[in-house]
């Protein structure tokens, strides 16, 4: 059947299961818009920001596994998509980004909102295509979502010119490719196994990859069939359930004592679907020596890259584990899981945040309604959700990690609501907040149940602590104090405002805010002198993280 090139491209989104796409209109992506009119089958969120809807796309994308899909104008439209199509490269977050652009006649011309877009995204998509005739459009759509979750997950961008969307040609429907993952290195799974069955003092170390593979359940076997405790990257949170016996924690400089100590004191170390970064590992020479590394990936690029790895399984975590696990011996007892599980009862409660910060953080794990999502924004509140709220299950948080993008949450929490279905808490800070606070908006007419908890010290929290400690306490242009008041603020925008300002108010406050299905602000004001600890700069080591955290 004919069709021209905007219908196609609706027709090949059907075929890919795409229920909801985000984005904003404009002059090149006016007949794809139309066409999704005339279509009505597909949800369209419109957002107050370009960036905004890039968030969305990624946030629906890693709560629900499925690939998150974004639409914006040429120009400034396609550039404002960049930072979250980043976001999601440095994440490995299957998104497609598509993005209109002038007639082929007016390529190359600096016409009006000429951008080369594809040029500008090469670095941060896994690939991109330039779409100049339409008989080349379905193919290429097909392909975009098979690159974008085929091995590591990504994002990828056609950019689709304005005579391809009007030009007819004949479509055949085809369904989605069957993603197929490459044979497993039997001999690698082998050696893998015979370490772990050898070693004494082994840790599992959940990443990304654990979640994006959907993991998680040959996790807890495989750590319950070994005895062995767990930690988890910033990534990983979720892979392994919080409450969980063997769970020690977050790794990394911002990660807990008992993991540390844990990970300094095992003799293995069992990495699944984690790069080493330089906030895990920090000294890359000195975090593993003397240790056996098992790393289990599937980009054969992140192998050894950071950290020297004595056995490499190079495939699909999931299906690597369930490989894995009959090879395995069981461990009924194991002193050293004893050991290190007993270090959690060391922690202190008030790791640098305030009691007032820490309390709002527990109660709202404990009142917000069933199986909520929690979505961060980036900075010291960040790592005190990472620190301080439970995560039971995987895809339950979206939190920018990689790339450390503030402005990311509230657009990611957005997206996390359409593709959940449920509650969502938005643990924000009044530096990040400020970046995206224009998607309250959207949030409001959407009625969306999202609860905003906005960690308010009137400063950009984590930058100022960095300058506390490493530059002397010379605050420079990180004290903002802002007069915004945002309980005012969010009833401007047609949402309920709360605020928090001592203990006694936690409990009935947010008790208001959860039984809210719409969004409500909750403006949490804290001391601009809370911090994160442990802090440590990368480059030190984990012993250095041991002794700060004793020395509190």
């Amino acid at each position: 059947m004919e069709r021209i090139g905007a219908e196609i491209l609706i027709e090949c989104l059907k075929e890919q299961g795409v229920d909801t796409v985000f984005g904003y209109p404009g002059g090149t992506v006016l007949d794809i818009y139309d066409a999704l009119y005339r279509d009505g089958t597909i949800n369209h969120v419109i957002t107050a920001h370009e960036q905004g809807a890039a968030h969305a796309a990624d946030g629906y994308a890693r709560v629900t596994g499925k690939t998150g899909v974004v639409i914006a104008t040429s120009g400034p439209g396609a550039t404002n998509l960049v930072t979250g199509i980043a976001t999601a490269f440095m994440d490995s977050i299957p998104v497609v980004a598509i993005t209109g652009n002038v007639g082929i006649n007016m390529l190359g011309r600096d016409s009006f909102q000429e951008i080369d877009i594809t040029g500008i995204t090469v670095p941060i998509t896994k690939h991109n295509f330039i779409v100049k005739d339409v008989k080349d459009l379905a193919e290429i759509v097909r392909e975009a979502f098979a690159i974008a979750n085929t091995g590591r997950k990504g994002p990828v961008l056609i950019d689709i010119l304005k005579n391809v969307q009007i030009a007819p040609a004949e479509y055949l429907p085809a369904t989605p490719r069957e993603m197929k993952h490459k044979p497993l290195p039997a001999e690698a799974l082998k050696a893998a196994a015979d370490a772990l069955n050898g070693c004494e003092r082994p840790i599992v170390m959940a990443g990304g990859g654990a979640i994006a593979s959907n993991a998680s359940e040959e996790i807890k076997m495989l750590a319950e069939k070994l005895n062995a405790p767990v930690v988890s990257t910033l990534m990983g949170l979720g892979a392994f359930p919080a409450s969980h016996l063997l769970n020690l924690g977050m790794m990394g400089m911002h990660g807990t004592h008992a993991a540390a100590k844990a990970c300094m004191e095992s003799d293995c170390i069992l990495a699944i679907g984690t790069r080493f970064s330089d906030r895990v590992a920090l000294n890359r020479d000195k975090f593993a020596k003397d240790k056996t590394v098992i790393q289990i990936d599937i980009d054969d690029a992140e192998m050894g890259k950071n950290v020297a790895a004595t056995h490499t399984v190079l495939g699909d975590v999931k299906e690597a584990l369930k490989t894995l696990l009959p090879l395995l011996i069981p461990v009924k007892e194991r002193a050293f899981a004893q050991k290190v599980t007993s270090y959690k009862t060391e922690e202190k409660k008030s790791a640098g945040i305030s009691e007032l910060g820490h309390k709002i953080l527990t109660e709202a794990a404990k009142l917000a309604p069933k199986e909520s999502v929690v979505v961060t924004d980036v900075g010291q509140h960040q790592m005190w959700t990472a620190q301080h709220y439970p995560i039971e299950k995987p895809r339950t948080i979206c939190t920018s990690g990689g790339l450390g993008t503030m402005g990311y949450g509230f657009g990611a929490a957005i997206g996390a609501a359409f593709g959940s279905k449920k509650h969502v808490v938005l643990v924000t800070g009044d530096g990040s907040f400020n970046m995206n606070l224009n998607e309250l908006s959207t949030a409001v007419t959407q009625n969306l149940p999202i609860t905003i908890l906005l960690m308010n010290n009137r400063a950009l929290g984590m930058v100022r602590q960095w300058q506390k400690l490493f530059y002397g306490s010379r605050f420079s242009q990180t004290v903002v104090n802002k007069k915004t008041d945002y309980v005012k603020f969010a009833e401007s925008f047609g949402a309920k405002g709360l605020r928090i300002t001592k203990a006694e108010e936690v409990a009935p406050v947010l008790k208001e805010a959860f039984s809210t299905p719409s969004p409500v602000l909750v403006d949490c004001v804290i001391s601009e002198d809370e911090n994160v600890l442990p802090m440590i700069k990368p480059g030190q080591t984990y012993d250095t993280i041991i002794t700060k955290w004793e020395d509190r």
